[in-house]
C-alpha cells in the first residue's frame, strides 16, 4: 500500500489559540486537497509552547474529544484522511493537563498519546503520560510520540515492537539543526517511517529549528521544509516498512530479550557515586583526563600482515600520548575470512600484542575470530599493561555470523585507569539496547569494534533558520552518523571502530562520539574514507565530591528514563518472515 503524507510546519501565536486554529484548518485542508491521507502538524501547535504554570495554560486547555478535535474531524471526515494535532489537554476526570497528540480519522478520534519523557517546560504545568500505544488503521499502523519522548531509545523501540509501520513526532525542537540526528536514527534503527511535525520561529527567548520531514525506513530523507510555514509531502509505501530491516538485516528476529534485564531497572534514580559502590563493592574508577585513539583499517587474509598493522598504528598513537587504541572487528584475522584464521587466546599472535601493549604501557582493544574447543566465537579482545583484561563474544550475531560462530552471552566491562570500560562488536551497535545495558552499568566508555556493511550516515545541506553560537547552521557531511547518538543517548564516549573496505561495501565512518547531546560544538573526531587513525581527549574525572560532576558519571540522560514503561521490551520476540 502506497499513500501521500504531508508533515506541516507552523509557528503558533502563542495565547492566539482560535487564531493558531484556524491557520492549522486551513494547512490541513491545503494538504487533504493535495491528496495527504496522513496529516502531521507540530506540538502544542494550537496554542505556543513556552508556559510558566498551570494558570497560565489554564484558559488554553480542552478535553478530547472537544471543539478542536471536531473541527479537524470535519477535515478529516471529508477528505477521508487522517490528522495528527497537538495541544495542551485536560483530563475531565483528574483535572490533570497533559502535552498531548490526538490522531482522528474519518471514523472519529482513533487515540491519542500524552508525552511521557518530559522536557523541562512540562513539569511547570503537565503530568507525565503512561502509554505508548499502536493504532491499527486502514492506512497502516501508526504510533505518536512527542518531541522529548524519541531522545530515549525505550520509546520508539516500544512502538517498533507493537509492529509500527509510522512513528509519528511531533515536536518543538530547539538548539539544533534539523532534520535532528535522533530523528533519523529512531527511524533507521526501527525500520519504520518517521513523520516529523515541528515547529519554527523564536517564543520567549526560545529559537525553535523547523526542519520538518518525511524520513523513510532506511535512515534517508524522502522529504524536509527548512524554515518557514508550509508543508512538505512524500509517498509512503507500507510494504517497505514492513520488511523490517536495517541495512540488510531482520533486526527484530535478532534481538535477546533475555540479554536486556536491565532496562527496567533505574540505577540512576539514586547517586551513582553511591549506587556503584554499594556493600563496598564495585565502585566507579577514579577516572582520568586520557587521550584515547580510534583506528580504521581494512583488514587481510594474513595474520601477520594485520598483527604487524596494528602493531604500527599502535606505535604511531603511542608517540601522540594515546592511553588506549581501538581496532575493527575481526581486525587481527580478516574481516572476510569467518573462522578460517580463528586463534586460542594463547596464541602466538596474541601474546606478540599483549608484550607490545606491556612494554608500551598502552590499552589495545582489537577483534578477532576466536576458537575454543570445538566452538568459534566472533570476539574482542581488551589488553593493557596488566595484560589481558577480558574477552567479549559477539551477542547479536548477523547472517555472516550465524555461518561460522557462536552467539556470546554476557556483557563484558572492566575498571582501568580510563575510567569503566564496555565492549561491543559491530551488529550489537545497531541494537539500541546494547549501549543502554552498558551504560546503565556505569561505563565511562564503550569501544565498539566493527565491520559493518552499509551506509549509516548522511549530510545536511545547511539550515536558514538562525541559532546561536556554537549551533551550526552551514552545510555538514556529517550531519547524521547513527554511532554518535550511541554516545549522546547514554552519556558515554563511545569508540566506534570501522572496516574500510569499499570494494565489499565497508565504507568506513569511524570515529569517537561524546557524551553531551545538547553541546556544540561536538566533542569528537572522526575518520572519513580512508584508513588512519584519529585521537580525542577525553575525560572521566570527577571532582572531590560526594556527587558526579561529570557528564559520564551524572547522565542526566538516563535519570529521566521512565523504566516503569520498558517491560515489554525484555518480553518481546518478534518474528519477520
Amino acid at each position: 500500500m502506497k499513500y501521500k503524507a504531508a508533515a506541516i510546519q507552523y509557528e503558533p501565536t502563542q495565547f492566539k489559540k482560535e487564531y493558531n486554529i484556524s491557520s492549522l484548518l486551513k494547512f490541513c485542508e491545503d494538504a487533504a486537497k493535495a491528496g495527504s491521507k496522513l496529516i502531521v502538524t507540530p506540538e502544542m501547535g494550537t496554542t505556543g509552547y513556552c508556559f510558566l504554570d498551570r494558570e497560565e495554560i489554564k484558559p488554553l486547555v480542552e478535553s478530547i474529544p472537544g471543539p478542536t478535535t471536531d473541527k479537524f474531524y470535519e477535515i478529516s471526515k471529508k477528505y477521508d484522511c487522517y490528522i495528527v494535532i497537538g495541544f495542551p489537554e485536560v483530563d475531565k476526570e483528574t483535572n490533570l493537563y497533559y502535552n498531548s497528540a490526538v490522531l482522528i480519522g474519518p471514523e472519529g478520534i482513533i487515540g491519542k498519546h500524552r508525552k511521557s519523557h518530559s522536557y523541562i517546560a512540562e513539569p511547570k504545568w503537565s503530568a507525565p503520560g503512561q502509554e505508548h500505544l499502536v493504532y491499527d488503521t486502514k492506512i497502516g499502523k501508526i504510533a505518536i510520540l512527542i518531541c522529548m519522548d524519541i531522545h530515549f531509545i525505550e520509546t520508539a523501540r516500544l512502538v517498533a515492537l507493537q509492529d509500527a509501520d509510522i512513528i509519528i513526532h511531533i515536536s518543538n525542537w530547539l538548539s539544533e539543526r534539523t532534520p535532528g540526528p535522533y530523528w533519523i536514527s529512531r527511524a533507521f534503527e526501527n525500520s519504520a517511517y518517521l513523520i516529523e511535525g515541528n515547529r519554527w520561529g523564536l517564543e520567549r527567548t526560545v529559537q525553535f529549528s523547523g526542519g520538518s520531514c518525511i524520513i523513510n525506513p532506511d535512515g534517508s530523507i524522502a522529504s524536509v521544509i527548512d524554515s518557514g510555514d508550509g508543508i512538505c509531502y512524500a509517498e509512503i509505501d507500507i510494504d517497505w516498512a514492513r520488511k523490517r530491516e536495517v541495512l540488510g538485516q531482520k533486526v527484530f528476529n535478532d534481538r535477546r530479550p533475555e540479554m536486556y534485564m536491565n532496562l527496567p531497572t533505574d540505577p540512576y534514580l539514586w547517586n551513582p557515586m553511591d549506587f556503584f559502590g554499594l556493600y563496598g563493592l564495585n565502585p566507579l574508577p577514579k577516572g582520568k583526563k586520557s587521550k584515547i585513539t580510534v583506528a580504521q583499517i581494512n583488514s587481510t587474509n594474513e595474520i601477520e600482515d594485520n598483527l604487524n598493522k596494528i602493531i604500527d598504528l599502535s606505535v604511531n598513537a603511542k608517540k601522540e600520548g594515546s592511553e588506549l587504541i581501538v581496532f575493527p572487528e575481526l581486525a587481527l584475522t580478516g574481516h572476510l575470512n569467518g573462522s578460517k584464521n580463528a586463534q586460542k587466546i594463547d596464541s602466538s599472535a596474541i601474546k606478540k600484542l599483549i608484550d607490545f601493549s606491556n612494554m608500551n604501557n598502552l590499552y589495545i582493544c582489537f577483534g578477532f575470530a576466536e576458537k575454543k574447543g570445538k566452538e568459534f566465537f566472533n570476539s574482542s579482545m581488551l589488553i593493557g599493561p596488566e595484560g589481558i583484561l577480558g574477552v567479549y563474544r559477539k551477542i547479536h550475531l548477523n547472517d555472516n555470523d550465524r555461518k561460522w560462530a557462536s552467539e556470546g552471552n554476557e556483557w563484558k566491562y572492566f575498571d582501568t585507569k580510563i575510567g569503566r570500560i564496555g565492549m561491543l562488536i559491530g551488529y550489537d551497535a545497531i541494537f539500541p539496547e546494547s549501549a543502554r545495558c552498558l551504560g546503565l552499568y556505569g561505563c565511562d566508555l564503550v569501544l565498539c569494534s566493527s565491520a559493518q556493511e552499509g551506509i549509516f550516515t548522511h549530510g545536511h545541506k545547511g539550515t536558514k533558520v538562525r541559532q546561536n553560537y556554537p549551533i551550526p547552521t552551514g552545510a555538514d557531511p556529517n550531519h547524521w552518523n547513527h554511532f554518535r547518538i550511541r554516545g549522546g543517548e547514554n552519556n558515554i564516549f563511545f569508540v566506534y571502530s570501522n572496516i574500510i573496505d569499499k570494494e565489499n561495501n565497508f565504507h568506513g565512518k569511524s570515529g569517537i562520539f561524546g557524551p553531551d547531546p545538547f553541546k556544540f560544538p561536538r566533542k569528537e573526531c572522526l575518520i572519513s574514507e580512508s584508513e588512519n587513525i584519529n585521537h580525542l581527549e577525553v575525560d572521566t574525572t570527577n571532582l572531590d565530591t560526594n556527587y558526579p560532576t561529570n557528564i559520564v558519571r551524572d547522565k542526566f540522560m538516563m535519570s529521566m528514563r521512565q523504566p516503569q514503561h520498558y517491560i515489554p521490551l525484555i518480553k518481546h520476540t518478534q518474528k519477520i518472515k
